[in-house]
């Protein structure tokens, strides 16, 4: 039998105590190591702006251009015709469009002042939509000075597209920085076994 005195029930109670702040103090750290443990990516939801992002890193690295200078962010093309084919169907054939656009996001958010070029003097209203954006060349007014473009070029593969960006001195045409990066056809559609794409029937699996 033991029999504790208050020296000893002191002890006890002091040590019990401390257990139980210990206890909490590591639930609180692991708490907030949970808390702090960054969410993984969805994996449908924004790669195609990962990877706009990614190429932009490199493009933008060691670039140390003049943020005062006037960039225009123009539409990438397919390196063998220089020109959107809107017949292509390859998964990855809105890819030029879409990287003018994220790319133009992309300078902007560095600091540099990019130039919309293809907005019109006047809004266009009609029943279903108002815009400012055209291609028509009549409604555009005069091309100010641009001192840089942003540009590239796209090499279609079976399982996705390598895009080369550059950043151009537009009065001597010197590439002044340049990026390479693989975007994959998953991007845009997820692989699929069979697909129909503008009216045509399309295998993509071997299995079939």
């Amino acid at each position: 039998m033991t029999i504790l005195t208050p020296r000893k029930y002191s002890y006890l109670l002091v040590a019990s105590i401390l257990s139980y702040a210990l206890i909490g103090c590591s639930q609180t750290a692991d708490s907030q190591q949970v808390q702090k443990a960054p969410s993984s990516p969805s994996s449908a939801l924004g790669n195609v702006e990962l990877h706009t992002h990614q190429l932009a890193n490199e493009l933008f690295a060691r670039y140390r251009g003049n943020r005062n200078a006037r960039y225009a962010v123009v539409g990438f093309v397919p390196v063998d015709t220089l020109q959107y084919d809107g017949n292509q169907q390859h998964p990855l054939m809105l890819l030029g469009h879409q990287l003018e656009q994220g790319l133009m996001t992309e300078a902007a958010r560095r600091g540099y002042t990019t130039q919309e070029f293809k907005i019109s003097n006047d809004i266009m209203i009609n029943t279903t939509s108002d815009r400012v954006l055209t291609r028509d060349v009549e409604k555009l007014p005069g091309l100010e000075a641009i001192d840089f473009y942003i540009t590239g070029t796209l090499v279609y593969q079976q399982e996705g597209a390598v895009v080369n960006a550059r950043i151009i001195d537009a009065r001597n045409k010197e590439v002044v920085a340049a990026a390479t990066r693989f975007f994959p056809a998953e991007l845009f559609w997820q692989r699929e076994q069979m697909t129909s794409r503008n009216g045509k029937l399309y295998r993509t699996s071997p299995e079939l």
